[in-house]
């Protein structure tokens, strides 16, 4: 196949990562990098206005995976990942939490992670944040990623908070302060009522830059290799394969799916599984795809009384006050509140976090709510079971198989009763009582640990935040450089170890912040 275009770099995916990446590294004027997108444009008006997230999942903004039958739930579980300009941010629910310090300090200290400390992210996380109203020792106020106090607030998440303080929890207003633990509303990544993807953060104010070329609806098909180096990438254009020189480095950057399975289909992964396939070993690597998992959640459901519910919002007169405003319900990113707390004394760390919605919000809020209701969630964040992502066919353009082996460990189990069995406690003392009207989900609260397991076998879900698949220790090593190759790295989700406590943007954009400088020999 001809080469017929050279770049000093070559990112795939203009995701959450790759948007970052596409603009530090063009900083360097003398830099010529090319991004590859397999979506489009982010374009449509649903994608900005944040309340609007879930009417994405299942469309062509949508990679629409789903998981194999989980062994111990009974179910697949449906897997939405952004395929646009700026990936999972640009779907996602914009909660901003940077995990805890005792996520990082476990990557150093158990994983490998030399130089992946707290005392050592911190930096880029400060880099990377604009926030509008905390600010130092511990926040950035001047980053390019914008986080805000969101501009709507329903009183149903102000009323679960005092109920979940009257409950036991301390009041906080900073989940990325000196302490994670406590209950408060989330700040989330946006403009003045605006989702503010790693698109409009990064990717815009790097456009006019002469150095950086941007294609979308591009499909990285294979790493090219010469031997064991990365040599470039080909992908398809309008159904035609075409392939991209990279003289210094090509960088995956597609998430903890696409990126081990273009690094299986390119000969990078489990000799054994590849040859199965008929693909050519570059370098066995058998750590590609192990080591994955999610943060796996399951809702307790009310329907509501005296108050109002979100849905209200989805009227003509909502979308004009949002359009002329950015304010109202419309601003909401439903996820509006929540708590991180330890479900048993003497844990090192939160291994619960919520998030509650006021509104019906189950199977990934796919159900048309039939009545006003509100959602309290229990998110397993200390995640003991581990999966594997393997391919179904050389073809690049197939999904590959998908297995977070939800609870193959009992011990999540045991941690997800304990935190549904919160939820229902919360939903009986302080104020939010006098808003809930009678269980929706499940129909009855007054449930066993045996009932309580058999509800949350049928209605986990996940909370979009897999990780895993190109581990640090395993995959790729502390600079991310894809081990057993040359000119490889994986900057993404994939690369972390373990998962941090809490959702998982803002830990990517840190990644990408700080592979940055590993790329161009600077530090923090």
């Amino acid at each position: 196949m001809a080469v017929q275009e050279s770049y000093d770099y070559v990112i795939v995916g203009a995701g959450s990562a790759g948007c970052v990446l596409a603009n530090r590294l063009t900083e360097d004027p003398s830099a010529q990098v090319l991004l590859l997108e397999a979506g489009a444009e982010d374009t449509a008006d649903e994608i900005h206005i944040p309340a609007a997230f879930p009417s994405l999942f299942k469309t062509k903004w949508d990679w629409n995976y789903e998981t194999v039958e989980q062994k111990h739930t009974g179910k697949t579980s449906y897997w939405p990942r952004g395929k646009m300009l700026g990936g999972c941010s640009s779907i996602n629910a914009m909660i901003y939490i940077r995990g805890n310090r005792a996520d990082y300090d476990g990557w150093r200290d158990s994983h490998g992670a030399v130089g992946w400390g707290w005392d050592d992210v911190l930096p880029y996380f400060k880099r990377a944040e604009g926030n509008q109203r905390l600010g130092g020792p511990l926040h950035g106020t001047d980053g390019p990623l914008h986080v805000e106090d969101r501009r709507f607030t329903h009183e149903l998440s102000h009323a679960w908070v005092d109920s979940a303080v009257a409950w036991g929890l301390k009041r906080t207003d900073d989940f990325n302060g000196e302490s994670q633990e406590g209950a408060g509303v989330y700040q989330v990544t946006c403009k003045k009522g605006r989702r503010w993807s790693t698109a409009d953060a990064y990717l815009r104010p790097a456009l006019s830059r002469p150095n950086l070329t941007v294609k979308t609806l591009a499909a990285a098909t294979r790493v090219v290799f010469e031997g064991t180096r990365a040599v470039g990438v080909s992908y398809l254009d309008n159904g035609v394969e075409r392939a991209v020189h990279a003289s210094a480095e090509v960088i995956l950057s597609g998430g903890a799916v696409n990126s081990p399975q273009l690094l299986m289909v390119s000969g990078v992964g489990p000799a054994e599984h590849l040859r199965e396939h008929g693909i050519d070993v570059v370098t066995a690597l058998p750590g590609v795809g192990e080591n994955l998992h999610d943060h796996p959640a399951c809702g307790i459901i009310w329907s509501t009384k005296d108050t109002t519910d979100l849905v209200d919002a989805a009227t003509p007169r909502g979308l004009i006050r949002y359009q002329l405003t950015k304010r109202g319900p419309l601003a909401s990113n439903i996820g509006e509140a929540g708590a991180f707390y330890p479900t048993t004394n003497g844990l090192p760390a939160p291994d619960m976090q919520i998030h509650v919605a006021p509104t019906l919000f189950y199977d990934n809020g796919l159900r048309e709510p039939t009545v006003p209701g509100f959602t309290s969630a229990a998110t397993l964040v200390d995640v003991a079971s581990r999966g594997r992502l393997r391919l179904k066919s050389a073809n690049p353009l197939w999904k590959p198989e998908i297995d977070p082996a939800y609870y193959a460990e009992p011990r999540d189990m045991e941690t997800m009763i304990a935190g549904l069995r919160a939820l229902i406690e919360i939903g009986q003392v302080g104020p939010l009582r006098r808003f809930l009207d009678k269980p929706f989900l499940p129909v009855r609260h007054d449930l066993s640990d045996s009932e309580l397991a058999e509800h949350i076998r049928e209605n986990t879900q996940t909370l979009y935040h897999p990780v895993g698949t190109c581990a640090i220790g395993s995959v790729v090593d502390p600079e991310l450089r894809v081990q057993g190759v040359e000119g490889l790295r994986v900057v993404d989700a994939s690369v972390m170890p373990v998962v941090p406590r809490g959702n998982t943007n803002a830990p990517t954009i840190m990644v990408a912040e700080k592979a940055a400088d590993l790329i161009r020999g600077r530090s923090a």
